[in-house]
């Protein structure tokens, strides 16, 4: 069954706040949250009583007024800046024409203001000086009407704290929002470096020596009928030639593997210090990236990648660090952070870390004392993950 179209009014412009919600993912509607605020609408006749209570009048205004409300809330998320502010500046409006009568109209004004928020972070002292402007005009009209100062002076307060809250709260987001991508494109962008990498290694260490190995072929196979004392040389170099190669392709995938734990810790100093952290990291004396197995290396590369976060998310740290090393047979790696530490609660992250750890036959360990810091600790035995590279290469040889 098909669905009834929205009213075109209710389509997000390309640089709405509807639309900035897209992009990070998130339904536009939450913003339809805030609407719960506008109970103040209807709290206010009881609060106030007499001529300002629930009066015939104060049921015809909300009944006409509401509505227009609505629209211009919902004209502000989903329009362009300049008809979303527009519709803000209704909404205070429709306040100020309403006001010698409905009080309740003040909750507009809120809604209003908060809704002028700008869509720019260099626009926050001008955003600031609007709604004190607008506060100014509200409180000299609702004095000359007869308001008394006990009804108004809240106002000022009120617009100003949910003005900024949620004006604090977008940036956050947009901050957010604008790290995450930064992390993935460094990710994205140390993978390419790294495809490109592998494609020149491989052309320059096995082009000349498949091309010899050929030539060799080619000249035993010729010498098998005239010279086979002389074949039997050139196979032998064949054979030579052929472990040389096997060598070679082994140090190129060590050296894929150590880069794919150099992308993550430079992929976590990113987050981290673009956040306010400073993050170090080491590789301790006898730690060799190319002693690594691939399981293990992946392992312990999304370990990084997962602390880093936690970190990020949930520490309130100032510094943290990372090291490496070789301990009786096993690869360690540990992380250290000075936040708030504090009870752990497992989660899909913390859980796929020792998941992924297991699955080599490793451990993971979490001290997190409250007021100390949190410290990780990734432990995997190399003997129990042999590489199949190593294993094929040696049984070549024998």
């Amino acid at each position: 069954m098909k669905r009834p179209a929205l009213p075109r009014w209710l389509h997000a412009a390309p640089d709405s706040v509807a639309a900035h919600e897209l992009r990070l993912g998130r339904s536009p509607w939450t913003n339809f949250i805030h609407l719960v605020w506008s109970v103040w609408v209807f709290l206010t006749p009881a609060l106030s009583g007499g001529r300002f209570g629930f009066t015939p009048m104060w049921f015809a205004l909300t009944a006409v007024s509401y509505p227009l409300f609505l629209w211009a809330y919902a004209t502000s998320v989903f329009a362009a800046p300049r008809r979303a502010h527009l519709a803000a500046l209704a909404m205070v409006a429709l306040c100020l024409a309403l006001l010698p009568w409905y009080p309740s109209g003040l909750s507009y004004f809120v809604f209003g203001c908060v809704m002028l928020q700008p869509r720019r972070s260099r626009s926050v002292l001008r955003y600031l000086g609007t709604i004190a402007v607008l506060n100014v005009i509200l409180l000299s009209y609702a004095r000359y009407i007869g308001y008394p100062w006990q009804a108004l002076v809240w106002m000022p307060t009120v617009t100003a704290i949910i003005g900024v809250i949620v004006m604090v709260e977008r940036i956050n987001r947009e901050r957010d929002s604008a790290l995450k991508l930064s992390h993935d494109e460094v990710r994205r962008l140390a993978a390419l470096a790294e495809r490109e990498r592998i494609g020149r290694d491989l052309h320059d260490l096995l082009g000349h020596t498949l091309s010899m190995v050929a030539l060799k072929s080619d000249l035993a196979a010729r010498l098998l009928d005239r010279d086979p004392a002389a074949a039997r040389n050139e196979i032998g170099e064949v054979s030579r030639v052929a472990r040389e190669a096997l060598a070679q392709v082994r140090r190129a995938v060590s050296g894929i593997r150590a880069a794919g734990i150099a992308a993550e810790l430079a992929a976590a100093k990113l987050l981290l210090e673009t956040d306010g952290v400073s993050f170090d990291y080491r590789f301790d004396d006898g730690f060799s990236g190319s002693a690594l197995p691939p399981g293990v290396e992946s392992a312990l590369a999304m370990t990084v990648r997962e602390a880093a976060t936690n970190i990020q998310r949930h520490a309130r740290a100032q510094r943290a660090e990372a090291s490496f090393g070789m301990e009786g047979g096993d690869a360690v790696l540990r992380i250290v952070d000075d936040g708030r530490g504090g009870s752990i609660v497992p989660g899909n992250g913390l859980c796929g870390m020792r998941e992924r750890l297991e699955g080599v036959h490793g451990s993971l360990r979490i001290d997190a004392g409250s007021g100390r810091g949190t410290r990780v600790e990734a432990r995997v035995p190399l003997a129990a993950n042999d590489d199949p590279l190593e294993d094929s290469g040696e049984d070549g040889e024998q």
